[in-house]
């Protein structure tokens, strides 16, 4: 776990809940959110104008396993009620990315003064809520341990085509055991919210992965003798729909750096 410690509140990061850390990120705290706030949920974000938003919704929905849909919000507001009482899109990533005709034009800490009346923001369930669970059932998470953003890799996997969206699947990567991987399947298919069960286990090439020590993002992860690799739908699938959609303007969370939900990752369920 995180060993960091709170300039608010003075213990460390892992036992803080989502609304300290949420309050900690508004204050300027920057770093990734992998460890944080175990036990509740976090979320990938994509922002989109109105005339955007339904088919976006639609592309979720058809591919619930990398882009489970948890919250949204009505045209305007940056609030997400659903996923807790202050938890504003505008303010409480770490690091957003802003894309423009599908081209990454900067990342910022701050969206408010890009904010607009006809946005809508998406939330997506995310890998990194279920890390605890699988913490609970006695596994390690290495990236967590090593205070890493957790590795990501474009796939040969397409996504379900709805309207202007679609692309490949994103996935992320933690190695365990054979016998792990059994552990990690049961913990995680009973979480829909957070990406649910692995998509592929073993020989990354079979998924388009050419080379696993190399991560579209994130940072690599040591595979150790006797472990496998194995791949989660991953919640950057979104971005590598919008680049391949080229929307005007698009806002989404730097990969790693995600929006802290006060609702537990068992309670979550899909729009």
């Amino acid at each position: 776990m995180h060993s960091t410690v709170s300039a608010t509140a003075g213990v460390p990061v892992g036992r803080l809940t989502a609304r300290e850390e949420r309050l900690r990120i508004r204050q300027g705290y920057s770093g990734n959110t992998s460890g944080m706030a175990p036990g509740f949920s976090q979320g990938n974000l994509v922002i989109l104008p109105s005339d955007w938003a339904d088919e976006f919704m639609r592309y979720c929905q058809a591919n619930p396993t990398p882009c489970p849909l948890i919250g949204m919000t009505e045209p305007g507001s940056s609030l997400v009620p659903a996923l807790g009482d202050d938890v504003d899109v505008k303010t409480d990533l770490p690091r957003y990315r802003v894309w423009k005709d599908g081209v990454l034009e900067k990342e910022v800490t701050d969206i408010s003064d890009l904010w607009r009346q006809d946005f809508v923001g998406f939330v997506i369930g995310c890998s990194l809520s279920f890390e605890f669970a699988l913490q609970s059932a006695g596994l390690e998470v290495r990236h967590v341990d090593e205070e890493k953003v957790v590795p990501m890799y474009r796939t040969s996997i397409a996504t379900q085509p709805v309207g202007r969206f679609a692309g490949p699947m994103i996935v992320s990567m933690r190695p365990y055991t054979p016998e792990q991987v059994e552990i990690a399947y049961d913990v995680c298919a009973k979480l829909p919210g957070a990406h649910g069960a692995p998509v592929h286990v073993g020989d990354p090439s079979k998924i388009g992965i050419r080379d696993v020590n190399v991560p579209d993002e994130g940072e690599p992860t040591e595979i150790r003798a006797g472990e496998l690799p194995v791949f989660w739908g991953c919640g950057v699938t979104p971005q590598a729909a919008a680049m391949a959609t080229k929307p005007p303007i698009c806002i989404t969370h730097s990969p790693g750096y995600m929006l802290m939900c006060d609702v537990r990752i068992e309670d979550l369920r899909l729009i």
